[in-house]
């Protein structure tokens, strides 16, 4: 098999000095002085070697949507806190401790005194509230920005109804406090502060190159590593940042992450040697699955994700929610998990996973077919006659799992064409198109999942709220937004439950603006006999910064980073103050 089919690197550049033919030997005698710093100076081994999936959209971390992105900007980019590698809950970073009030409302933040960027300059409150408020601005065109509407004052802020900035509960009161007030106590804030959206940017360096400032080097960073390297279809090399307040947890010097989206290249890779880690299910070549997971290097383990679809509720017919639940009714979960899944993924009855805290969602309205097509000849279309011709999109794929979006679409269209009587065309695109097609409500139905970015049922259910920059449906529903507000005012966690459950329910039974398939299961990669500091956990969340080559690396705090985990990693708990919530 290929190994890999990525743009000219140092190491393929020796390959093309070295291997000369008859047909290219005059332009390598005309640019032999060119290649050949390449050819005598090859570039430092990685101590790991991760494979990610996709090609990074973006290292910007108030732009980036999808995961593997988001993987990249938190390793070159800290918030006040970040999750913890072996739970995944919130710990200090930037923000070294903090207090917050009585009411659970203001949180005071006290920034480490050390905390620099990786060019030497200090990290100030200042550039915490620079950083939100370029997160606010909606000419920074962040789909997360939501994230902050929290904040009291930030989301008339982002919609232009108050000007004066001091109305906005954003304040440094000095160089190394800040004070932030929330609209209402909130459960997870200090799981929104790990969050890309809300880390902590260079200001001097963005105002001065705005939207290529990702082109600086050397690149302020604020996190555990900084940017060696982003070489498109090649690779993203991380260098650690010596200046970085933990650099002395952090035990990997050089950390190249690949992308490659063929299954088939990346378990070469793996398997040869050439990778170390392979992150996703995504790529890992179904037809193998039943065996690979027999393997003491192929991890499974539960987390929070849901596979669904979604309709674009402004065109016609998906304007009607009959329509939309004669769809729902019409799909059997259970045949596409038994016919197409291999990795312990469970049937979705609800849009939250199982296992969020806190919380037990609402089941759906299961297989129904008679009832789904009495609901679509109510809506003017029995057994399907005059209905429209749509399309179903999602993106295309080498293989693996990821080939798995069509696999699961040809069974749709086959389900509704059998059950409903209605023809629904498949529509293939490029990646990046796909989701700019879903912003630009270009699409009919379309694949989607979620990962939940914290633990609380909230992540799923504020994803729909009709300002949402993810809502991607064109659904609004006013009630459904009173709820969350409502839920998220709470207190009380019981009550604060019931609440989304009732949200949940107008979202997945009576509205449905989407259809919940399957919930994920958490798959990776790597022989824990030769890298150390990965730990399985419901978000899916492994921080580079802990990795390391077992019995190989860079001292840390005196002793090799595989002698003891108590110098692989910080204190990992929290320094905040009980709340009322």
């Amino acid at each position: 098999m290929q190994i890999a089919n990525r743009a000219i690197g140092s190491n393929s550049l020796a390959r093309f000095c070295f291997q000369p033919s008859r047909s290219r030997l005059s332009l390598m005698t005309a640019v032999f002085g060119l290649l050949l710093s390449g050819c005598t100076r090859p570039e430092a081994p990685a101590d790991v070697v991760i494979l990610n999936a996709n090609e990074p959209e973006s290292l910007d971390p108030q732009i980036v949507t999808g995961v593997s992105e988001m993987r990249l900007t938190k390793a070159l980019f800290d918030g006040l806190t970040k999750l913890a590698p072996r739970d995944a809950a919130p710990i200090p970073a930037l923000a070294e401790r903090w207090e917050v009030s009585p009411d659970g409302r203001i949180y005071t933040f006290h920034l480490r005194p050390n905390a620099v960027w990786s060019t030497g300059e200090p990290i100030t409150s200042a550039d915490v509230v620079w950083s939100w408020f370029r997160a606010l601005n909606p000419g920074t065109a962040g789909d997360y920005a939501g994230q902050l509407f929290y904040i009291k004052g930030a989301e008339d802020w982002y919609n232009g109804k108050i000007k004066d900035a001091t109305q906005v509960g954003i304040h440094a009161l000095d160089a190394h406090t800040l004070r932030v007030e929330l609209n209402a106590p909130l459960a997870f804030f200090l799981e929104l502060c790990s969050f890309p959206t809300l880390a902590v940017l260079p200001r001097v360096v963005i105002e001065k190159y705005g939207d290529r400032w990702l082109h600086v080097r050397p690149l302020p960073t604020s996190g555990a590593f900084q940017l060696g390297a982003w070489r498109v279809n090649d690779k993203v090399r991380l260098l650690r940042n010596p200046r970085y307040w933990d650099a002395a947890n952090t035990p990997s010097a050089i950390i190249d992450v690949l992308p490659t989206g063929s299954p088939n290249t990346a378990l070469n890779l793996y398997e040869t040697g050439v990778a170390d880690v392979v992150w996703d299910k995504d790529l890992i070549p179904t037809e193998l699955m039943d065996i690979l997971v027999k393997r003491p290097d192929f991890h499974r383990f539960d987390y929070l994700g849901t596979y669904f679809f979604r309709f674009n509720v402004t065109r016609p017919p998906f304007n009607d929610a009959r329509v939309r639940r004669a769809f729902a009714l019409a799909t059997d979960k259970t045949h596409l998990l038994r016919k197409l899944t291999r990795g312990g993924e469970r049937v979705a009855n609800h849009f939250v996973p199982t296992g969020v805290a806190n919380y037990t969602a609402p089941d759906a309205p299961t297989f129904a077919p008679d009832e789904a097509r009495q609901l679509l000849a109510a809506a003017g279309f029995p057994a399907g006659k005059g209905f429209p011709r749509v399309s179903y999109t999602f993106f295309s794929a080498a293989g693996g799992g990821a080939k798995l979006h069509g696999q699961v679409g040809i069974e749709l269209q086959q389900m509704w064409r059998d059950g409903l009587g209605v023809e629904v065309e498949l529509r293939q695109i490029e990646r990046k198109i796909f989701y700019s097609a879903q912003s630009q409500l270009d699409f009919d139905l379309s694949t989607s999942s979620w990962v939940g970015d914290y633990n609380d049922a909230n992540t799923f259910l504020d994803l729909f709220v009709g300002n949402n920059g993810n809502n991607r449906t064109g659904w609004k529903n006013e009630h459904y937004d009173a709820l969350i507000r409502e839920a998220n005012n709470q207190t009380d966690l019981k009550q604060r439950a019931e609440i989304f459950r009732q949200a949940e329910t107008i979202l997945v039974t009576d509205e449905v603006p989407i259809v919940p398939l399957y919930f994920y299961a958490g798959f990776n990669c790597f022989d824990p006999n030769k890298i150390g500091g990965i730990w399985q956990n419901i978000l899916d969340e492994h921080p580079m910064q802990y990795l390391y080559k077992v019995g190989r690396g860079p001292m840390v705090e005196g002793r090799e980073p595989n002698s003891g985990a108590s110098t692989r990693t910080p204190n990992l708990t929290s320094n905040k103050k009980p709340t009322t919530h």
